[in-house]
């Protein structure tokens, strides 16, 4: 992302100061705090936000989240502030602690943590990883992926940065790998105690455990940048809780990622001659099925597709009450297994983008795939 220029910077500032005084501070004048921005904008290049705007930027960029189903507890997203945190060690040690809070036994906390911005000639530090937790994929002589193959690039990377890899299983935690400022990437192990995984199995069979399935906890987006009035923070990770489809109906399903429905249609003895038998929808109902039994098993927070659905609608309606337009992008909002059994499916949405926002740039996109310096 090319940083913004003075006016434009000037203009994102004043237009978020007026929304935070709008909704946070009614009663008072934005115009002494636009004027000291400006001055600010004008010695320096930049500006700094106080605990509080950074506080409701960060939870309305939550609000703003087009993608995001899960949206109606925006004003529950606790902010970790750690703007002085700039260096890769400090960074990688503040994001195991994020997940150690976020994790809180099982009861998911939304959370974001926030690390120093960009600024002019200082370059935030960056996180390569898509999520703080993810699980490498392997390239092997065969051509074929030990664990998840959209990894695999970050996970090649790693092992060049000095990593010494896992036991080889599907499911080894990949390091963190983080840049400070203009620096070399530098790999990170996350400490155990950091990543609570969920052992799956299945209500009335014995495939999951069979198969040494499991996932993690803590959905940490890693790969995005939090755009708060014309400032970027390009480590800002943050973490709702998963919908059991993001699990059950991608990470492990997709033909890219995982690809286990036909190894579970296989074991269940299901026709695979042609599709018409469905064999895959019923694979892919009983992996959802693992997935939340084994959540709620282990005690861990986790939201079913339809229930998400129905909170989407009244989260809908209230921001629609408030005079707040809500965007939503229907593609992603709407499940990815049975999206017309639930009511965000019969409806339409307003594609518009707002800011605060969290932004997905090309450059993160590059670095999650292990593209880049070294």
């Amino acid at each position: 992302m090319a940083p913004a220029g003075p006016a434009e910077l000037r203009r994102d500032a004043e237009e978020f100061i007026r929304l935070f005084h709008h909704e946070e501070l009614p009663e008072t004048d934005p115009a002494p705090r636009i004027a000291a921005v400006r001055s600010e904008i004008d010695a320096t290049g930049t500006y700094r936000h106080t605990t509080e705007e950074l506080v409701f930027g960060a939870r309305v960029a939550w609000r703003n989240s087009n993608r995001c189903i899960g949206r109606l507890y925006w004003r529950s997203l606790r902010v970790r502030d750690r703007r002085a945190a700039d260096d890769a060690e400090s960074v990688a040690r503040e994001c195991a602690a994020h997940l150690r809070e976020a994790t809180n036994g099982g009861r998911i906390r939304p959370l974001i943590t926030v690390f120093a911005p960009d600024a002019p000639g200082s370059p935030g530090p960056r996180i390569w990883n898509e999520q703080l937790v993810r699980y490498a994929g392997y390239f092997t002589g065969a051509g074929r992926v030990i664990g998840d193959p959209r990894n695999a690039g970050l996970t090649a990377l790693a092992l060049r940065l000095g990593w010494r890899g896992g036991p080889g299983t599907a499911f080894d935690v990949l390091p963190l790998v983080v840049q400070d400022g203009a620096g070399k990437p530098r790999c990170f192990e996350l400490p155990r105690d950091a990543v609570l995984e969920v052992e799956l199995h299945h209500p009335e069979d014995t495939w999951p455990a069979e198969f040494g399935l499991r996932w993690h906890a803590v959905p940490a987006i890693a790969g995005m940048c939090l755009e708060i009035g014309g400032i970027c923070y390009p480590a800002a990770p943050f973490n709702g809780w998963y919908m059991g489809t993001e699990i059950g109906a991608r990470n492990l399903a997709d033909t890219d990622r995982y690809d286990l429905l036909p190894r579970i249609a296989e074991r269940l003895g299901y026709d695979m001659t042609s599709d018409r038998s469905l064999w895959k929808d019923r694979a892919l109902i009983e992996l959802n099925r693992a997935v939340l039994h084994s959540f709620d098993r282990a005690g861990v927070t986790v939201a079913d597709h339809h229930t998400e659905s129905q909170r989407f609608l009244t989260h809908l309606a209230r921001e629609e009450g408030r005079g707040r337009p809500v965007g939503a992008d229907w593609s992603w909002i709407v499940p990815p297994i049975s999206g017309s059994a639930t009511p965000v499916f019969h409806r339409t949405y307003d594609p518009r983008e707002w800011r605060p926002a969290y932004v997905h740039h090309e450059s993160a996109k590059s670095r999650a795939r292990g593209e880049g310096m070294v």
